[in-house]
């Protein structure tokens, strides 16, 4: 770990600590339900998430057999975005889905 140092100019009270932290990630996720169609999980993952038909049908495969499949790993606004964008998405075509955030 670094010791904050003195800016030469400043005044002796202003310090600048040059250790850079790396923000936050999320984990976002899709959860199972009974009513949302696999054809449109596999859209959401290709459309919001910019999955390969291959990864996209995996991830949903994952979410139809074991209740939740992870979408990606992103910064907290690029998540809250994507879990938003999801619930939109769904909202407009009456499909329940749910898509989660969660700290890594």
């Amino acid at each position: 770990m670094t010791e904050p140092y003195e800016v030469p100019g400043s005044s002796p009270e202003i310090l600048v600590d040059d250790q850079v932290q790396e923000p936050r990630q999320f984990k976002v996720l899709l959860h199972n339900d009974d009513y949302t169609s696999m054809e449109f999980v596999v859209e959401v993952l290709r459309n919001v998430f910019n999955k390969s038909e291959p990864e996209a049908l995996a991830i949903m495969m994952s979410v139809h057999k074991k209740g939740i499949g992870l979408c990606g790993i992103y910064t907290a606004e690029v998540a809250e975005t994507k879990v938003h964008l999801v619930h939109n998405m769904a909202r407009k075509r009456s499909f329940p889905l749910r898509c989660s955030m969660e700290e890594v």
